[in-house]
C-alpha cells in the first residue's frame, strides 16, 4: 500500500488493523515507501532505487521520464 488520503487511511487502517506507526509510512509518503502485506504480516519499507541505473530508465512509469527517454531514443 502506498501513499494514501486521510479518509482511505482511516477506513483502512480500521479494517486491516493498522497500527498509527505502520500508518506513518503511507501519510505523506514520499516514492518508494510504503506497507507490504503478506498474509497477517505488515511490513513497513523504503526503497531508494537509484534513478542512474539503465534498470531505471527501463522500468520508470513516471510520465516525463518516459517521454525524455523516447526523445533520447
Amino acid at each position: 500500500m502506498l501513499n494514501q488520503a486521510v479518509g482511505d487511511r482511516a477506513i483502512l487502517a480500521k479494517q486491516l488493523n493498522i497500527s498509527q506507526h505502520q500508518l506513518s509510512y503511507v501519510t505523506h509518503s514520499g516514492e518508494g515507501e510504503g506497507l507490504l502485506f503478506y498474509g497477517n504480516v505488515i511490513l513497513p519499507f523504503v526503497d531508494r532505487f537509484p534513478t542512474d541505473l539503465e534498470l531505471y530508465r527501463i522500468m520508470t512509469t513516471k510520465p516525463g521520464e518516459v517521454a525524455e527517454a523516447r526523445e533520447a531514443g
